[in-house]
């Protein structure tokens, strides 16, 4: 029953959101940002998963830490580059776990996870922005776990805290549209 409620989430969640498909939507809309965010959604249904929280090979997390000071310096383009290889960096790691879980809880929800990851990749990548076009690059050097709360916990932070921080100061386009 938890299964089958869990696979039932996991196909309504896999769907690309209008937000998604229109990046400016989504930088005007602070609720399209909160109900974009699963991360309390997993964890909740990571609870219901036996044995899942413990990965079978450890996972690099995104760069999180945030110095005010310094973020306020960059470019927009620099920001997204930054978040950008973060995300790619944890989608990578994500995608190669789910290939190698077997079939079940954790298997939906690592999938239920990249696909969510994938989704702010797509606002990000196409996210119109003034300036020169920046590769992305790590702010960072990432650490590894092997505990999927931890995977989730640096994923809501790095949405929660660079993210937010980036969209928001993207709001002043919202006036324009």
């Amino acid at each position: 029953m938890a299964l089958s409620r869990l696979l039932l989430l996991c196909m309504v969640a896999s769907e690309v959101w209008d937000t998604e498909t229109k990046p400016i939507a989504f930088v005007c809309s602070r609720d399209a940002r909160k109900t974009m965010n699963i991360v309390p959604e997993i964890e909740t249904a990571l609870r219901e998963c036996s044995d899942s929280a413990t990965l079978s090979t450890p996972a690099q997390l995104p760069c999180t830490e945030l110095h005010i000071a310094t973020w306020g310096k960059k470019s927009d383009q620099e920001k997204r580059g930054d978040i950008v290889a973060s995300l790619r960096l944890l989608f990578e790691g994500v995608n190669t776990l789910r290939n190698l879980t077997q079939a079940g809880c954790a298997t939906l929800l690592l999938q239920r996870l990249e696909n969510n990851i994938n989704n702010y990749l797509m606002i990000l990548t196409h996210l119109q922005l003034s300036g020169p076009l920046l590769p992305s690059s790590l702010s960072c050097v990432p650490r590894s776990t092997q505990s999927l709360r931890l995977v989730l916990r640096s994923y809501n932070q790095l949405i929660s805290g660079k993210l937010e921080r980036f969209i928001i100061n993207l709001e002043d386009r919202c006036t324009r549209q």
